[in-house]
């Protein structure tokens, strides 16, 4: 009991400790500072993939350029996230103002229904069959197309598309050394990966596993990033790769077909914008929630002076918790594919209505989640993930989140051609109103169809300066915990005056709603803020664990130095020049 108390009395200490190098001034004698480049910047959870973003640029290639080489790279040296068979969101914003965002979101295929997922009492399927592991969980891959895309329309024109292909095939091909954490995060999903032939083969070693220091290859992978080099997308969608794909989901029950390959399409959308004191915040639409729940949020919380509570005191914690679970109500019952759904995206992201979901927070007390409903926002209009940041030279600035949905998607390697295939089809709501793996639940909005994209939580973001000029811009990985990754990063940045690596590694917490508690990180609360927030109603998830990771870079505003953050809680490395 004694040895208990001193523990209980140490991690008390530390916790005020940790809390007391943050409200010190400045954060940076305590923490980290961001990497400086003069020129450009990538910031990536790999360097390897940082190292051939930053190349492509001194080559003569633009951000969009370096941004597809860093994600073809990803699908080679971070397999667990970074992908060929998933899908993503790309925001752009060019140094002339022009600002777009690219779709290449996974696409439900022709035979998935709306109880697909579900048996004939409907309850959910679990395991081989599910919306979760195995062949059925995949939708129809959209990486490939999304990045020839972006080359087509926003490249700069100087750097070939085998250029950008070309650094992961070799990668692939050669090898690379593997990391502590890679050879063991292989051995720690053993026992999904180890259920189906090539996943076992290529990355358990046929059981054999891997260890630090050992020359990793992808002979398969670089075979079919061979095919994408010299025939683009289409490489990828037709001909051998697709035919492999099509062929190992007709043997094992897949959902995947050659047509739906090749019907394929990546949309180009128009970004979700709102301002926070005087600065723009521009993000991703539907069909990702990520921009409108951030820019809601955010609405709310202009309405409290935000930096005169502290950056961790009970009461902003309070306001935060509860807007966010107003949003993530809002979230469950409105968004979906806008192609498919009328979502009020612009409503639900003005001040008008932020204001009236404010007025429904008492200040001292928290509302239940079972009494908190959506808003009603009137009128229609016409884990895992990894993220990374591109800026060059020019001012041209990249944010891009992309993923297979858990790690190591649905664990499945299509035969053949080294491609980790998603499970995005738990991003649908297989039972509309019922939690999905991230304990999500989701609306009629969101169900499962034919041709339709998940609702998804990547929130790839870009703020400006109150003068209209780039001040940074971030995303995360971590499914619903990505928003709020990214929204306190943002309130660190322009609300308690952070640089983008203090912005990004303070500690944060999460509510979605539902389950209806506070998730907290360790060491992020003081015991006295907790005891608080408890008084005031508010309940606390069972353990402390660390919630996303973020990556981002920064402007600096006197000299134009670029500087490049990648979140403590994760590996991966900034590079410029």
């Amino acid at each position: 009991m004694f040895m208990k108390n001193q523990r209980l009395r140490l991690y008390r200490v530390f916790s005020i400790l940790v809390i007391a190098a943050f409200a010190i001034q400045p954060l940076s004698a305590a923490w980290r500072d961001p990497v400086r480049g003069k020129n450009a910047m990538v910031a990536s959870q790999h360097e390897l993939a940082s190292r051939i973003g930053v190349e492509v640029m001194k080559k003569g290639g633009n951000a969009v350029d370096a941004a597809i080489a860093v994600g073809l790279a990803l699908a080679v040296v971070y397999p667990e996230a970074g992908n060929l068979g998933g899908g993503g969101f790309m925001l752009i914003r060019l140094n002339d103002g022009t600002t777009t965002s690219i779709d290449y979101r996974e696409m439900a295929p022709a035979k998935a229904t709306r109880d697909v997922f579900v048996d004939e009492k409907g309850n959910l399927i679990r395991g081989e069959g599910s919306s979760t592991i195995g062949y059925r969980a995949s939708g129809v891959p959209g990486t490939p197309a999304g990045m020839e895309y972006a080359f087509k329309k926003y490249g700069s024109g100087k750097v070939k598309w085998s250029e950008l292909v070309e650094p992961a095939r070799r990668l692939a091909s050669d090898g690379y050394v593997l990391s502590y954490r890679l050879a063991n995060l292989f051995k720690a999903y053993q026992g999904n990966l180890s259920r189906y032939e090539d996943s076992k083969r290529i990355f358990l070693n046929d059981g054999k596993f891997y260890e630090e220091g050992d020359l990793f290859k992808q002979p398969d992978l670089a075979g079919t990033l061979a095919r994408i080099e010299k025939d683009g997308a289409k490489g990828f969608y037709e001909g051998k790769t697709a035919e492999l794909i099509a062929d190992d989901m007709k043997r094992n029950n897949g959902l995947i077909t050659l047509e739906d390959l090749k019907n394929y399409k990546v949309k180009e959308r128009v970004p979700i914008r709102g301002t926070y004191r005087g600065h723009e915040i521009i993000s991703m639409p539907p069909p990702s929630s990520g921009g409108i729940v951030l820019i809601q949020v955010l609405n709310i919380l202009e309405n409290y002076d935000v930096t005169k509570m502290g950056w961790a005191s009970a009461e902003k914690y309070h306001v935060l918790t509860e807007a966010l679970r107003r949003a993530f109500a809002d979230r469950a019952e409105f968004m979906g594919d806008p192609d498919f759904a009328n979502v009020p995206a612009e409503r639900l992201a003005s001040k008008e209505y932020a204001n009236g979901r404010m007025k429904t927070i008492d200040s001292k007390k928290a509302s239940a989640s079972s009494e908190i409903g959506h808003g009603a926002p009137i009128g229609n209009e016409s884990m895992d993930t990894t993220h990374y940041t591109v800026v060059d030279k020019d001012g041209n600035v990249v944010t891009n989140t992309y993923t297979i949905n858990d790690l190591y998607g649905s664990a499945v390697t299509a035969k053949g051609t080294g491609v980790l295939l998603n499970d995005e089809m738990d991003d649908f709501a297989a039972r509309p109103g019922k939690a999905n793996m991230f304990g999500l639940i989701q609306g009629e909005n969101n169900s499962v169809q034919p041709g339709k994209r998940p609702l998804s939580s990547m929130t790839p973001t870009i703020v400006l300066r109150k003068d209209g000029s780039v001040w940074f811009a971030l995303g995360a990985r971590g499914g619903p915990r990505i928003i709020t990754a990214v929204l306190q990063s943002t309130i660190n940045m322009i609300d308690h005056k952070m640089n983008i690596q203090e912005a990004i590694d303070a500690p944060r917490i999460h509510h979605q709603w539902f389950p209806d508690h506070i998730y907290f990180e360790p060491f992020g609360l003081t015991p006295d803020t907790r005891n608080i927030l408890e008084k005031m109603g508010h309940k606390f998830n069972d353990s402390p664990g660390n919630l996303a990771s973020a990556t981002g870079i920064a402007i600096e505003e006197k000299t134009g130095v670029r500087l490049g953050a990648i979140d403590s809680r994760s590996d991966g490395e900034a590079v410029g020049y």
